[in-house]
């Protein structure tokens, strides 16, 4: 897998899993927040968007958790770690 790759080709949608006070702070461009503790209740809105999800967090450890569950659940998605690296694939486009 190659990261970048997937969020710069293949229209990935970046799903930020932080808290919205965090993700208000700072986040990578194109992302929409969706807290941790809200994805199991929007697992079929994520099962609609039909493109690949890069999960981000502050460090990749709370977005490992949400793409454990999600794979779980049939959704592609991919663990992008912290924000700051996936912002970083964007800035490289």
């Amino acid at each position: 897998m190659n990261l970048e790759r997937i969020i710069n080709q293949q229209n990935a949608k970046i799903i930020d899993v932080r808290t919205p006070a965090e993700f208000h702070g700072f986040n990578a461009p194109g992302s929409i927040n969706i807290p941790l503790n809200e994805i199991p209740d929007r697992v079929e809105e994520l099962k609609q968007l039909n493109v690949p999800i890069v999960l981000c967090c502050a460090s990749g450890n709370r977005s490992g958790q949400a793409h454990h569950y999600l794979t779980q659940h049939g959704i592609e998605c991919y663990n992008g770690g912290s924000w700051l690296d996936v912002n970083f694939y964007l800035a490289n486009k």
